[in-house]
């Protein structure tokens, strides 16, 4: 499993997948830093991230907060409307833990009123 540290690059999504299931998305924004000579440099990875454990999470992502998320990166390809190929990274949500919003860092299960499994 892995885990990701980043900031929301908009507010989440709930999209309905049939009559009993839905996903919620959103994008992540990671900031990975190095040396090139004596130069720091950053650069942004963006995560297509997709939870379906409950819904009720997405009014507690909102753009610019800082989340963790743990789960598993995955890449998809597809063909842009220019139709140029095209790939993204994707990363299946298994647990959030949300460290902004105003509301104290909580677990996504307590923050949404889930119920452990």
């Amino acid at each position: 499993m892995e885990i990701l540290t980043g900031r929301l690059t908009a507010d989440a999504e709930v999209r309905e997948v049939s009559e009993r299931a839905k996903v919620v998305g959103f994008t992540i924004a990671v900031n990975h830093s190095y040396m090139s000579g004596e130069q720091r440099r950053e650069i942004a990875r963006f995560f297509e991230c997709s939870y379906w454990r409950n819904a009720g999470i997405a009014e507690f992502l909102k753009k610019g907060d800082v989340v963790q998320v743990f789960g598993h990166v995955g890449c998809k390809a597809y063909v842009t409307r220019d139709a140029e190929a095209a790939a993204a990274l994707t990363f299946r949500v298994a647990e959030i833990k949300l460290f902004s919003s105003g509301a104290k860092t909580a677990n996504v299960g307590e923050a949404a009123g889930e119920a452990s499994e």
